[in-house]
């Protein structure tokens, strides 16, 4: 049983981690590269450690320095969060040989459902559809991958085995173009997650991209807690998450045949703590296995909305040895939650990373609003890590009120310093097919644009920004504004009376 948790990462998710442990009454240990001296996650925890330089690959992907402050600080468990080391199963079981509890699943399922390849193999062999590619264990090398690809037939992806989050992903339309983009591929893996092995899949077009979230206790106690819908992505990022799904929302049979199916691909690996299921649906609603991320998601606040089920703190209790607080039928999805991933990068720059001094910060509130986030006003962007600011997450009765909440959230969103996405944000929520809920992963780069955005960017930007400074600072001034107390002992209202009286 352990009662201080080191966080093994950093930002939003390292944040979000610790509150869940105050909740509990944990001790909690942050680690820090000297990028992130002042990071939130730093001041709110209740020890602090550096780890080294800003690159991620001198610090936070560094399992030794990460262990060794764990035993100096007598730490009992570490959670990795998401990215860095979440998904190693090397870390995993490094930690279970130092006699420190990983919050998470254990080595073995990590490097069964952690690699790609092995991972499709695995849910096969149980039963579980998957989409076409290969589909042989271990490393391919770029001859075998050539000769493999025209029985797959083209377009395929290339995908990096290791890690998730689009890194090591490459669209391939012909076996010309094959060569570079595979060396492209495995660079970015091997730069990302330390590993280049790359494998192919075919590409379903066309399609949604619809994931399960996955709890498991040590006793084999398995439950999903309903899909979220993730098909609206940019180069394989996602951008925008929400549960449940507008395209199986009205099939209880539907989700259920696919929520058993997840449960069944987890259970194939012994699979415990948190996890996530992800396939690939087409229109006609067959669906296939794409990959399981065996560690906590992003995306996993949405489902906590609907189902009023903390995941973080569950992780924390299922590493303790507690069983699952929660069966199947007791899931219950209730509304619709919509989360919006605010990135520093400029929508009107080909979404180019911002970085710099964030000099004001606004975060919105209101009823069914939540952000999640680790910066604050004064914190410094770096370009060292993801970009991702904060997650904007609203929950409404019906889809209907979660959108217009999520409309409303965005206009009362206010960063300055740096560039956001929130003006693509903005301009996705209106559109007519994202509330018709009719939109597949590639509806982002083919059928969507901020053209009619950027035109008011055209003429005279100059002006417009002095206007706008102008009529923010007159606000600002008629808001401090106090009047002064009348010349008179009294107010006007009474002297008005006292003289009528008089002259009666």
């Amino acid at each position: 049983m352990f009662n201080k948790v080191l966080i093994a990462n950093r930002g939003e998710i390292a944040v979000r981690i610790i509150r869940a442990c105050r909740e509990l009454g944990m001790h909690t240990v942050a680690v820090f590269s000297e990028a992130d001296r002042q990071a939130l996650h730093v001041r709110l925890s209740d020890e602090a450690y550096p780890i080294g330089p800003a690159p991620s690959r001198d610090s936070y992907l560094r399992m030794d320095k990460i262990l060794d402050v764990a035993k100096k600080s007598n730490a009992g468990a570490i959670h990795p969060g998401y990215g860095f080391l979440a998904e190693r199963s090397d870390f995993s079981q490094a930690c279970e040989d130092e006699g420190i509890t990983f919050i998470g699943p254990r080595a073995s399922a990590i490097a069964a459902m952690g690699d790609k390849a092995v991972a499709r193999a695995t849910v096969l062999a149980a039963g579980v559809p998957v989409v076409p590619g290969t589909e042989g264990e271990g490393s391919l090398s770029d001859e075998d991958l050539l000769r493999l690809a025209p029985h797959i037939g083209f377009p395929l992806l290339i995908k990096a085995t290791a890690g998730g989050g689009g890194k090591g992903m490459r669209e391939v339309r012909n076996r010309d173009e094959m060569p570079s983009l595979l060396n492209a591929a495995r660079s970015e893996a091997q730069a990302a997650f330390g590993d280049g092995n790359v494998y192919l899949e075919k590409l379903v077009e066309g399609a949604r991209h619809i994931e399960f979230q996955i709890m498991a206790d040590m006793d084999g106690n398995t439950v999903h807690l309903g899909e979220r819908e993730c098909s609206l992505q940019r180069r394989h990022q996602k951008l925008l998450e929400e549960s449940p799904s507008p395209f199986i929302d009205d099939d209880e049979g539907f989700r259920q045949v696919m929520g058993e199916v997840a449960v069944k691909a987890a259970k194939s690996v012994n699979y415990a703590n948190a996890g996530t299921i992800e396939f690939l649906v087409d229109k006609d609603k067959n669906f296939y296995f794409l990959e399981m991320n065996t560690r906590l998601q992003v995306e996993h606040p949405i489902t906590e909305e609907v189902t009023g089920f903390d995941i973080v703190t569950e992780q924390l209790r299922i590493a303790r040895g507690r069983q699952l607080g929660i069966t199947q039928d007791q899931v219950k999805m209730k509304g619709w939650a919509i989360e919006c991933r605010i990135n520093a990068e400029d929508p009107y720059n080909n979404f180019l990373p911002s970085t710099g001094l964030i000099s004001h910060l606004s975060v919105p509130t209101g009823p069914g609003v939540r952000v999640d986030t680790g910066v604050y006003a004064g914190f410094q962007i770096s370009p060292y890590y993801d970009s991702l600011i904060s997650k904007l997450v609203v929950r409404g009765e019906s889809r209907a009120q979660a959108i217009l909440r999520m409309r409303r959230a965005l206009e009362e969103y206010r960063i300055v310093g740096v560039k956001t996405n929130i003006p693509f944000h903005q301009r996705l929520v209106e559109q007519a097919r994202f509330i018709a809920g009719n939109f597949d992963t590639r509806f982002v780069e083919e059928r969507f644009s901020l053209e009619k955005a950027e035109a008011g960017k055209e003429g005279y930007p100059e002006i417009a920004a002095i206007a706008a400074t102008l009529v923010a600072h007159e606000q600002t001034e008629r808001s401090a504004h106090i009047i002064a107390r009348g010349k008179r002992d009294t107010s006007n209202w009474k002297w008005v009376s006292r003289w009528e009286r008089m002259h009666r």
